[in-house]
């Protein structure tokens, strides 16, 4: 379905150069568990807040409602779902409102179908830590692009087969000449928000590329570059196991 629709910009992979460290997600229950556990190790190993403003390390909670973060999947089985049993019930006089039961099924029933599309259909969220000072500087300093990839995969999505699936797949050609296997493809896990050691806005994608090297990456940081572009520097490095992460870093000034 809906395709990101980023122009060019500079893309790389680089683990964290701060205090805290790369976080290894393990491959059973990620989804269950991997905000819990990305979330818990970054606490733990990163500074005590200060009273500024800047070079506060202290995790911002992700308190922020948003329709993007509801899966209608969810909401889809669970109208559908509830109009189609208390309609049947209804119509079997189990329940009260028999004159409304014929109603209550020919919604129930589309609702219902439409919801397990939707459901098998889902891309779930990635987590997202984002550090006290990056926050008070993403407004002024990230781009465009950085704050519209930033929104695409912390929601659901549906249709896609991952997050920055368009992207990925102009960055390393699949299945071109040159280019990787689809099946090859590096998987976003996490995204996080933090400060350089410039004092420059970062946003950082951890990827998962079992079947890629470092090398696969750093020959393809031009069209990081060209992709996620203008306005950023793409930094890469290889992560703990098979992890990988592309810094993001903007070049407007504080």
């Amino acid at each position: 379905m809906a395709s990101c629709s980023y122009t060019s910009a500079a893309m790389s992979v680089l683990p964290v150069r701060r205090s805290f460290t790369t976080v290894s997600l393990p491959s059973g229950a990620r989804a269950r568990h991997a905000r819990h556990m990305i979330v818990t190790c970054a606490a733990e190993s990163s500074t005590p807040a200060s009273v500024s403003t800047a070079g506060d390390k202290s995790i911002v909670p992700d308190e922020e409602f948003s329709l993007a973060k509801v899966s209608f999947g969810v909401i889809g089985l669970g109208v559908g779902g509830t109009l189609l049993s208390y309609g049947f019930g209804a119509y079997f006089n189990i329940l009260p409102g028999s004159e409304w039961s014929a109603i209550m099924l020919t919604y129930g029933f589309p609702l219902t179908i439409i919801g397990m599309a939707l459901k098998y259909a889902e891309l779930k969220p990635v987590p997202c830590i984002t550090f006290s000072d990056a926050e008070a500087l993403r407004e002024k300093c990230a781009t465009d692009i950085l704050k519209q990839v930033r929104s695409d995969v912390i929601r659901y999505r549906y249709g896609d087969e991952q997050h920055l699936d368009e992207a990925l797949k102009r960055i390393f050609q699949y299945g071109l000449g040159g280019g990787i296997p689809r099946r090859s493809a590096p998987k976003l896990q996490m995204i996080r928000e933090e400060v350089t050691e410039e004092g420059k806005y970062a946003l950082v994608l951890v990827f998962e590329a079992k079947a890629l090297q470092l090398s696969d990456f750093e020959k393809r940081q031009p069209k990081f570059t060209s992709f996620f572009g203008p306005g950023i520097n793409a930094e890469i490095r290889k992560g703990e196991n098979d992890l990988y992460e592309v810094r993001l870093v903007s070049q407007t000034a504080p």
